[in-house]
């Protein structure tokens, strides 16, 4: 290979194999590790000026204006647009730039096309240590995958349909002259700055690409489309971790994240934002970037590519940090033992320390505990940053602390109204605001699993204030789906019905003496066991619940019908609930 005119450790000009010249530009220490950034269409290296700046101070980080990109030469014929020479320019920077290691690829877009084929590649092997891939399949795969879903089943017929729809420019790209006025008269540009402009999470200004790129990089459409209907089958030994943008309007999550048969070490992480992720969210690229290429390089693996490990057989929860309040009794420990077989490493929380105790025996080593009150602001701060500090930030947390309050409103003491609004809306209030910002600072989504009750659409005259928190979490929970939204962060609200837990037997009954308030203790309790819809039943549906991540999820028969009724028959609801139904 010449390097006649590599001008060394800033950059410079690099001849390829059919003498174009691509312009080079290194940042970093020369003796760290180094990181290869390959943009994609219809961008240059400027696209990873964000994610430069955040890395070039622990790696020695290359970019390049791809050929026809930037200051780089454009080929005089389509075919020097192939793939294959893509690739072949690739191995030449990373051997000019770092001769005797081999580098960490960090790709995006067309980027990814060209270096899915170059680590599929024999000469991959000590050459390219290990690949992020952002919003960019390999043209085989996508071939293949486009294949695969030609099946009689409705989500692989839908998940076709919905990327068939994002290619449709491919289409409009093959054709003779159409696409270069389309750049000439301005409306790609604009339309594409359009489209980044619609991440939530696109910062400033969206970049208008260059027209000549635009109108050079047409080529790699129209010389590589034949590869789609290939049926080869490539496979690379080395680790590749896929950033797959769950907001890309180009290339859907399924096609970037069903990829088990590509690679033998395969990470897979559904980050929140669009297709031009590194321009839009640079420090969150570069964080993951930099965590997969310290452990390739010997490094603990963080907690984030342990979970987004893809391995048969693995736990959808497998390695993640579940936080669950009222963990010591009832639901809250039937969710935390569910979690915990599903694989996740469940952080469990309770006022009641015996009760802890005993969660945390049946946990094991699946399990950390915290005595902690959720009425208590100072208390659940402290307990938040400890499990920052000592585990992470929370894939999921499940607020479940309460207690239960009966009686007439007017029979309700303004302190009884206090402990109950503490507890139950406070408490949910402060786990969602501490976790909530921890998830949406860390930047790669999460879940917020609110404990409500089919008595927060269910109107009653003998639970008006339980109720009342109740719908107040609720509609938190509906607000706070709408504003995390943009951050990956999904919020449910979880309505349970007659679940048979403890908290009959340490629920109040308001205006009752003590003697009365046993009798009705009894009485609640005799009715949820005749009920006896257990706490693990319950526990099953918030797993389900999580994994779904819809706004609402009714729990028990009656709280399906309730929610159901609540909305087609109110004033039927609101007339059977003047029927006194108090236990006695």
């Amino acid at each position: 290979m010449t390097r006649a005119s590599w001008q060394g450790s800033t950059g410079g000009w690099l001849e390829t194999g059919d003498r174009l010249r691509l312009a080079v530009q290194v940042r970093g220490p020369e003796d760290a590790p180094t990181v290869l950034a390959v943009h994609g269409y219809p961008d240059d290296h400027t696209v990873w000026d964000g994610v430069v700046d955040a890395l070039s101070d622990r790696y020695r980080v290359v970019t390049y204006d791809v050929r026809g990109a930037g200051g780089s030469d454009r080929p005089e014929t389509t075919d020097g647009y192939l793939v294959d020479q893509l690739a072949d320019d690739l191995f030449r920077v990373a051997d000019a730039v770092s001769p005797d290691r081999p580098v960490h690829l960090l790709a995006h877009d067309w980027g990814s096309v060209q270096s899915w084929h170059a680590v599929t590649e024999p000469r991959a092997e000590g050459r390219i240590a290990s690949y992020t891939s952002l919003s960019g399949p390999g043209l085989d795969h996508y071939g293949q995958w486009l294949r695969s879903k030609l099946r009689p089943n409705p989500r692989d017929l839908r998940e076709l349909a919905t990327q068939l729809a994002f290619s449709a420019y491919i289409a409009f790209f093959q054709l003779p002259a159409l696409p270069e006025l389309a750049w000439r008269s301005g409306i790609m540009a604009k339309l594409i700055s359009t489209v980044e402009r619609m991440d939530p999470k696109a910062a400033g200004k969206p970049t208008r690409p260059v027209t000549s790129d635009g109108i050079n990089g047409l080529e790699l459409y129209r010389a590589n489309a034949g590869r789609l209907g290939e049926p080869v089958r490539r496979h690379t030994g080395v680790p590749v971790q896929v950033l797959a943008p769950t907001g890309d309007p180009f290339v859907s999550t399924p096609l970037q994240a069903e990829i088990e048969d590509l690679a033998s070490d395969l990470r897979v992480r559904r980050l929140p934002g669009g297709h031009w992720l590194p321009r839009s969210r640079p420090e969150l690229v570069a964080r993951c970037a930099a965590e997969f290429v310290d452990h390739v390089e010997g490094g603990e693996q963080s907690r984030g590519l342990r979970s987004a490990r893809v391995l048969p057989g693995r736990g959808e929860f497998a390695d993640q940090l579940v936080v669950i309040t009222g963990a010591g009794n009832g639901i809250g420990r039937a969710t935390a033992q569910a979690f915990a077989a599903a694989g996740a490493h469940v952080v469990a929380a309770d006022v009641d320390l015996k009760a802890l105790r005993e969660t945390g025996e049946l946990l094991g080593d699946a399990g950390t505990t915290y005595e902690v009150d959720v009425s208590d602001q100072a208390a659940m701060a402290d307990f938040a940053q400890r499990v920052s500090t000592e585990l992470g930030t929370p894939d999921v947390v499940i607020n479940n602390a309460g207690i239960g309050l009966a009686g007439a409103f007017l029979d309700t003491t303004v302190a009884e109204w206090e402990d109950v609004i503490d507890v139950n809306l406070w408490g949910v209030i402060h786990g969602c605001r501490l976790f909530g910002r921890q998830m949406a600072e860390r930047g790669e989504g999460g879940r917020i699993i609110n404990v409500a009750s089919a008595a927060a659409y269910l109107p009653s005259r003998v639970l008006p204030a339980y109720s009342t928190t109740k719908a107040a979490v609720l509609r938190l929970s509906e607000c706070l789906r709408v504003e995390l939204a943009a951050d990956g962060v999904k919020v449910t609200a979880v309505c349970p019905g007659l679940v048979n837990t403890g908290i009959t037997t340490s629920s109040r009954f308001a205006g009752t003496d003590e003697a009365e308030q046993a009798k009705r203790r009894r009485a609640a309790t005799e009715l949820y066991q005749r009920r006896d819809f257990s706490p693990q039943r319950a526990a099953d549906e918030i797993l389900r619940a999580t994994r779904r991540a819809p706004a609402i999820a009714p729990v028990t028969p009656e709280a399906r019908a309730g929610l159901v009724l609540s909305r087609l028959t109110p004033r039927l609801l609101r007339a059977a609930a003047r029927v006194d139904h108090m236990p006695k």
